[in-house]
């Protein structure tokens, strides 16, 4: 170890200190590799286990408290599940780097011994389905209007209880989390695009330093995926221009071919019953005047008016 210490500021969830301890892990790998430490956060978001997260804050929820750790010196670096993460950077701070992303579809759950289930469409008429997402919901409701979507708190294991003692007939949680908790085996079905479009950043950390902090900027860089920062670019940009939130009903899916980037995103109403979509292709050097594109031709679609109609 190089002597150097990199204070880790994140949330207490089990996913979190796992998304913590994976970045603390490769930092010390780094030739001259720091001392780490975790420095413990207790969120609103936490906190309140029960309302609807866009009752009461919305975004940000999950990553003010963390980011403030930074910001007055408690810690150096924050991580953050990039999908939680607004997409204007607080004063102050810089998103550092994103490691590499891992598979960011959304996954369907079914109770503990149900038999397995192949589509949407397996569903029983009227099911009950656990999500607190809107754009989860409002993907559902597109494919299944009869579905009775409702909101579901708490962490992994605290839904997972719900779901099994009969609260839900399914719920749907980011495979990512499942797959980083070791809790792969409870996947009934993966939702995929065309179909199913994740979060904008689903699956990617995004990790925050101070920006006067050339340092730990300089080790962060090398825990940096080149293709996985480009993609979440876009994505983000697109959000940011269409000026959404992260809890509008917004889809997003990027892929690489080369050094050429195509960005898809999907906007709905929240009942599902209009459902927007624009493709485009670009450069990795012009991944953020990509989402731009891509959300200037959501919004010429009539994606102002989806927007306006969620808050």
């Amino acid at each position: 170890m190089s002597g150097v210490l990199v204070r880790i500021a994140t949330r207490t969830s089990a996913l979190a200190l796992w998304q913590a301890s994976h970045v603390a892990a490769r930092l010390k790998d780094l030739p001259s590799g720091p001392d780490v430490e975790l420095v413990h956060i207790v969120t609103s978001g936490d906190q309140n286990q029960t309302d609807a997260l866009r009752q009461f804050g919305g975004t940000g929820v999950f990553t003010r408290e963390v980011q403030k750790a930074v910001l007055d010196g408690r810690a150096d670096i924050a991580v953050h599940s990039l999908k939680d993460l607004p997409t204007v950077i607080a004063p102050g701070l810089v998103l550092g780097t994103v490691p590499d992303r891992a598979p960011r579809c959304d996954a369907l759950l079914l109770p503990a011994g149900s038999p397995s289930c192949h589509s949407l469409q397996d569903l029983p008429p009227n099911a009950r389905i656990g999500t607190g997402s809107p754009r989860r919901q409002a993907q559902l409701l597109h494919h299944r209007p009869d579905l009775i979507v409702s909101e579901i708190r708490g962490n992994v294991d605290t839904r997972l209880r719900k779901l099994d003692q009969g609260d839900y007939d399914a719920i749907l949680l980011a495979e990512a989390g499942l797959r980083r908790l070791g809790l792969e085996d409870r996947i009934s079905l993966l939702l995929a695009p065309p179909e199913f479009y994740p979060a904008v950043s689903q699956g990617a950390l995004g990790i925050e330093c101070r920006e006067s902090d050339d340092h730990v900027r300089s080790l962060l860089a090398g825990l940096t995926n080149a293709g996985a920062f480009c993609e979440v670019l876009a994505e983000r940009a697109l959000l940011r221009e269409l000026r959404a939130g992260c809890h509008a009903p917004l889809g997003a899916w990027t892929s690489l071919e080369g050094d050429q980037l195509t960005l898809t995103g999907v906007l709905l109403a929240t009942d599902g019953k209009v459902r927007l979509e624009h493709s485009a292709t670009g450069s990795v050097s012009e991944a953020e005047l990509l989402g731009q594109q891509v959300a200037r031709d959501l919004i010429d679609q009539g994606g102002a008016e989806l927007i306006l109609s969620t808050h």
